[in-house]
């Protein structure tokens, strides 16, 4: 369904739902269980469409990762209350703030009954999602929670003291958000949500898996788009240093190089994103969870060298072999490792040209996980034609990207009506 029909048929919907006694009677305060400070605020426009004229949401949060020109719904009235729980790292600077596990909670007057929790991609912030995921689901009915993951920015791997704390802390913060989450839309609404899913795209997909994993209780199911999948062969730690050998001989023209990459399990029809992703992801990366997971790899050092040419020794992220690294290494990944063992429905959408997750390394190898599990009837793994990373970058080829937001929309459709028959009804 086009972005346009979707916008309408929400509305449509909407019209007929009923709006809760707090809506009418203004905008009180709106009571977070466990959060430590939190301002409420009544909007016009829960949406990016009136949210970025109050304040209320972040441009630069998720710059990039949708694709030029996309329109997404507007128009829904509600209550915003952003926040933070109790938290010693300091990297989020919204509000001015300087205070992790920061949180924002949408609640719309129209509500549908439902709940979608999220966390962003990538080192970003709760702002992320507005546009990819919020303003989708909003314009649909739900309210709608995203989290920080408790940390942000380059330097993640400073919060916690052993190496996995601050991957872990992820999950703990969604875990956290969503029960929250279900107990303020409870309060606001007069009834407990009949459904909760998690969504996310990248790192935030990451998140859904592990929810679905280990804390099914609190969800009715999952939509994961290019899910980053941290496994116990490595994950990124075993893609990105093939990358980094192999794409500065493939800029000079060797063809064992393209070879090589092709190996490694990047998908043929994808170069023309090789150098952006070299110069902004693959290497940044490599050296933020490289010293997340293996801080000694590098000794004093925090993050390695950027860039360092192969062969460099001492440390080089380049050089980096995850195969033969100490126990301690290996033993640190399989804590945050998944497992496949889902315990609710879960729809995966992957790009077939994705750069970064690519999925050969990464959509199918967990399409696999779930099957060696058992658990292949709560999976449903669909692989876009084109899809890259992120739509962002679909200005990198426009030749032979496309957007994938109307799949994910439809997909949370797909969701709906494969776990409640008569969702809207």
């Amino acid at each position: 369904m086009h972005l346009r029909s979707l916008a309408i048929a929400s509305l449509l919907v909407a019209s007929v739902l009923a709006v809760p006694a707090a809506a009418r009677t203004g905008p009180a305060d709106v009571r977070v269980p466990g959060a430590e400070h939190t301002v409420t605020a009544r909007l016009a426009d829960l949406t990016t469409t009136g949210t970025q004229l109050t304040g209320h949401t972040d441009p630069a949060d998720w710059a990039g990762l949708e694709a030029p020109g996309t329109t997404t719904p507007s128009g829904v009235p509600g209550i915003q209350v952003d926040g933070y729980f109790p938290d010693t790292s300091t990297t989020n600077t919204n509000h001015g703030w300087n205070h992790d596990s920061q949180f924002v909670i949408r609640l719309p007057d129209h509500w549908n009954g439902g709940l979608v929790v999220a966390g962003p991609p990538g080192l970003r912030e709760q702002y992320a999602n507005d546009r990819i995921i919020s303003d989708q689901v909003l314009a649909k009915g739900y309210a709608y929670a995203a989290t920080d993951k408790g940390n942000t920015g380059r330097e993640i791997y400073k919060d916690g003291r052993r190496p996995g704390d601050a991957i872990m802390e992820w999950h703990r913060r969604v875990t956290q958000l969503t029960i929250s989450a279900r107990q303020v839309t409870s309060r606001h609404y007069g009834r407990t949500p009949r459904s909760t899913y998690a969504a996310g795209l990248s790192a935030g997909g990451y998140l859904v898996r592990w929810q679905l994993e280990h804390r099914p209780g609190l969800y009715t199911g999952g939509l994961d788009w290019n899910a980053l999948t941290f496994t116990t062969d490595g994950g990124l730690l075993a893609t990105l240093p093939p990358a980094l050998r192999a794409y500065p001989r493939f800029k000079e023209g060797d063809r064992s190089a393209h070879a090589a990459l092709l190996a490694a399990g990047y998908p043929e029809g994808s170069e023309r994103q090789w150098d952006w992703h070299h110069k902004n992801q693959w290497d940044l990366l490599q050296r933020v969870v490289r010293e997340e997971l293996d801080p000694d790899y590098d000794g004093p050092a925090r993050a390695g060298t950027p860039l360092c040419p192969e062969g460099t020794g001492n440390g080089c992220d380049t050089d980096y072999d995850f195969a033969s690294r100490p126990r301690a290494v290996h033993k640190a990944v399989k804590r945050i490792a998944l497992t496949g063992n889902i315990r609710r429905p879960l729809i995966s959408i992957q790009g077939t040209l994705d750069a970064l997750t690519p999925p050969a390394a990464f959509g199918d190898v967990y399409d696999r996980m779930v099957a060696d599990t058992g658990r292949a009837g709560l999976h449903r793994y669909l692989k876009i034609p084109s899809g890259a990373h992120t739509d962002g970058l679909v200005v990198l080829d426009q030749e032979h990207l496309r957007p994938m937001l109307s799949t994910f929309t439809a997909a949370l459709s797909d969701l709906e009506a494969w776990t409640q028959p008569r969702f809207g009804s």
